[in-house]
């Protein structure tokens, strides 16, 4: 059983490649959004592991987040995961999710995963394929 109250870290330096002017989601050589979404992700996922079956794994579902602080190149951004809640089949477990670097809080928010069967799921994402490459 997931345990709630379970957490998880990960930190990065930021390097140039992770700014907004490099990905294109913004104009400025700063830590970019989608960077920041994807260390909370990282960490939320990182909680799970210890909890899966072999076989399993999960995905992200859904995000909600703020952006409230810029991270220079150079600088190292830590992102942890909270596990606030699982649904009753174990299936769903949401996460607060938040992010600082040196010089305090830079992002918060929440997410979801669902744990999934990884062949079962990349059986799927492969007939999601096939049907594409078919009409």
């Amino acid at each position: 059983m997931i345990a709630i109250g379970t957490k998880c870290q990960v930190q990065r330096e930021v390097t140039p490649d992770m700014t907004a002017y490099e990905i294109g989601s913004g104009l400025l050589p700063v830590l970019a959004t989608p960077y920041v979404a994807a260390l909370m992700e990282n960490a939320a996922m990182t909680c799970l592991q210890g909890y899966l079956e072999k076989g399993q794994g999960s995905v992200g579902t859904a995000i909600t987040l703020s952006h409230d602080a810029p991270t220079p190149v150079g600088g190292t951004i830590w992102a942890e995961a909270e596990v606030s809640a699982v649904s009753p089949d174990g299936r769903r477990v949401e996460f607060r999710v938040r992010a600082w670097d040196q010089s305090g809080g830079v992002s918060e928010g929440t997410h979801t995963r669902a744990v999934i069967w990884n062949e079962r799921f990349l059986e799927r994402c492969a007939g999601r394929a096939k049907k594409k490459t078919e009409e």
